[in-house]
């Protein structure tokens, strides 16, 4: 049987009222990935949106650097259970993206450079929620944390903000990426604790 000091109740969740169920505050940047760091020079970068009609929009790292920025400070849940406050990013949203792309799909798979790849609802990137990102607290984002470029959807666990990412792809259907396909929750919202399919 444990044993408590008197007066010990735990942690207070009042006094850290950001912070999810069942993660805690982390101070560094963990680095976590499922295989190698890719390498993509800025010049060989592109992102390409592919409709379900065969349709596809595609930008270059030029192309990315002409469109609107945006600076979000948001924070980081990891599916680990490490959070990370008020992170300070600058990229380009989703939206902007989207402008001029015809679309009857509800689904969105993420694809990256090394073959990584995440499924989400279209509607979780659009509406300001999502961004990508090139560069982090006023830096080149490091290819460690997914530069040149990796997508930033922060209301959800962070292995649905794909690194290196070099695509979307809309679906008619839901499919799942690669962490889900291998049991993880396939939307994951880390204040409801989807870790993993059952949660």
């Amino acid at each position: 049987m444990a044993t408590l000091s008197p007066g010990f109740r735990g942690r207070s969740r009042a006094a850290e009222p950001n912070l999810p169920p069942g993660q805690y505050v982390a101070h560094d940047f963990p680095v976590l990935t499922a295989g190698p760091t890719p390498r993509v020079p800025e010049e060989r970068w592109e992102f390409t949106i592919s409709t379900e009609t065969g349709a596809k929009h595609t930008w270059t790292w030029d192309d990315l650097r002409k469109l609107p920025a945006e600076t979000p400070t948001v924070d980081l849940h990891c599916v680990t259970k490490w959070s990370k406050f008020g992170t300070s990013w600058k990229g380009v949203s989703l939206d902007t993206f989207f402008e001029d792309v015809e679309s009857a799909a509800d689904y969105a798979m993420a694809h990256s450079y090394g073959g990584y790849t995440t499924n989400l609802p279209l509607e979780d990137l659009l509406d300001g929620q999502a961004w990508l990102v090139y560069e982090y607290d006023g830096e080149p984002l490091h290819p460690e944390h997914g530069g040149p470029v990796r997508l930033l959807v922060p209301h959800l666990y962070l292995w649905k903000s794909a690194k290196w990412v070099r695509g979307i792809e809309l679906l008619l259907e839901d499919e799942p990426g690669f962490w889900e396909a291998a049991g993880y929750h396939s939307y994951g919202d880390p204040w409801r604790e989807q870790r993993y399919q059952g949660d």
